[in-house]
Parts: C-alpha cells; sequence; structure tokens
C-alpha cells in the first residue's frame, strides 16, 4: 500500500474541524502519523488564522478514489466546495499532497502537488514527518527542499491539539 500525506487546514471553527477531520481519517485508515499543528495567518485574502497539519496514513485507494473520499470528509464539516472562491475562509480544507512515488494529473488533480515548494505551513510539516523522502519531480529531500525554502517571512506559531486516535 502507498504510504499517502495530505495537508488539513482550517480556520472557521478550526480546532474542532482539524479533529473530526482528523478521526475521520484514523477510522477510515488507520493509524496516521501527524505533524505538528500550526498556526498561520491566511494566505491570498484577509481572514482569521489558518491551522493546518500534514497526516500520513496508507490506503488501497486509487489517487481519484482517495480524493473522492478526502471530499467526503470536507464535506461532512460543512464545506461547499462548487461555491467557494479560491482563496477564503474553510471549514476544512484537505489536500492529497504526495501518494507513494507517483506523478499523476487528471482533471484538478495534480500529485505532487505544488503547495509543497510553495506554503511553509505545508513544507514544514512534512519535513517532520518525512525529512529524507526524495520529491517525485525536484530531484531533491523534502529536508533539503526545507533547507532552501526562504524563511524570512514565515509566520507558525505551534499549537497543542488534542488528538484521540490511534498513531
Amino acid at each position: 500500500m502507498p504510504e499517502v500525506y495530505i495537508s488539513i487546514g482550517s480556520n472557521v471553527d478550526a480546532q474542532a474541524n482539524i479533529r473530526a477531520a482528523v478521526a475521520a481519517l484514523n477510522k477510515q485508515y488507520g493509524p496516521l502519523s501527524l505533524s505538528t499543528v500550526y498556526q498561520n495567518t491566511a494566505v491570498g485574502f484577509d481572514g482569521d488564522d489558518f491551522l493546518n497539519l500534514v497526516v500520513g496514513l496508507q490506503t488501497e485507494e486509487s489517487i481519484p478514489e482517495f480524493v473522492e473520499s478526502l471530499h467526503g470528509i470536507e464535506a461532512a464539516q460543512g464545506r461547499m466546495r462548487n461555491t467557494e472562491k479560491k482563496f477564503s475562509s474553510r471549514t476544512l480544507d484537505m489536500d492529497l499532497l504526495l501518494y507513494g512515488n507517483d506523478v499523476f494529473q487528471a482533471g484538478n488533480i495534480v500529485i505532487p502537488r505544488d503547495e509543497i515548494t510553495r506554503y511553509g505551513f505545508v513544507l514544514q510539516p512534512l519535513f517532520e514527518l518525512i525529512p529524507d523522502y526524495e520529491h517525485p519531480t525536484e530531484n531533491c529531500t523534502i529536508a533539503e527542499l526545507w533547507a532552501a525554502f526562504d524563511k524570512t517571512e514565515l509566520n507558525m506559531l505551534p499549537v497543542e491539539i488534542e488528538f484521540d486516535i490511534n498513531c
């Protein structure tokens, strides 16, 4: 089974929505690896701060099936994907970042996701979980990407959230 990594973010009742998402993933996929949860400012719009983390798990689902499962978890937390602007407040935002070593593109699904190299709130938690992982298209490790990342405007604070799961 491939190891997959997803980013989870929320800025609407964030702690409750993130807890619910992690619980749903744990119930459906079993043991999870969790990064630190970080608070950071909204990107692309003025809004409440987001809480973000990265979660690793294993699945037998195909990439499109897995993404559909993530959308179901988002919908259960009140996300209305088709009616929201790209940069806006979110009850829950779950994005598939990596699916094993696969490179995949179909419709709106692109793996590996480009947010890995663009946003510290994705790259730092991914670095915590898999620093030695070789990025499928960047020809370097996550640790090397993190070392090269411009951290001058990084505004992330660790946040303690208790999760009731089997890690």
